[in-house]
């Protein structure tokens, strides 16, 4: 199991996705492609998935694609993201995912663009 497997408790195959957002399964990869989504091969089987908390209330967190960008301006891969997006960080306090769920995003894509100096 990858450490991003470890660091995500619930994850949504992209049909799900398709499902949770109302719209195709051609447009969920276009997401992930653009960076508006996360994307990680997780599970036995090896399916592409993306973490459940990247949602509230049916539609994708308004700060995420922002901090996505800001990420993977700061050289992170796609894994890499997630795994930082939802590792806990004491001076937080709690994850970064959290902090965008709170409306924080200004400290957290300020922590992000640090991590690529």
């Amino acid at each position: 199991m990858s450490n991003v497997e470890n660091v995500v408790s619930e994850w949504l195959p992209l049909p799900d996705v398709a499902a949770r957002l109302d719209i195709s399964v051609t447009r969920v990869h276009a997401l992930v492609k653009d960076g508006s989504l996360l994307a990680a091969r997780v599970g036995e089987r090896n399916i592409r998935a993306v973490p459940a908390e990247f949602f509230s209330d049916g539609h994708i967190v308004e700060s995420l694609r922002g901090t996505i960008t800001v990420l993977h301006d700061a050289g992170f891969d796609d894994e890499e993201a997630i795994v930082w997006l939802f590792t806990p960080d004491d001076s937080l306090p709690g994850r970064p995912i959290d902090a965008l769920h709170e409306g924080r995003k200004t400290e957290i894509r300020r922590r992000a663009a640090a991590l690529g100096w």
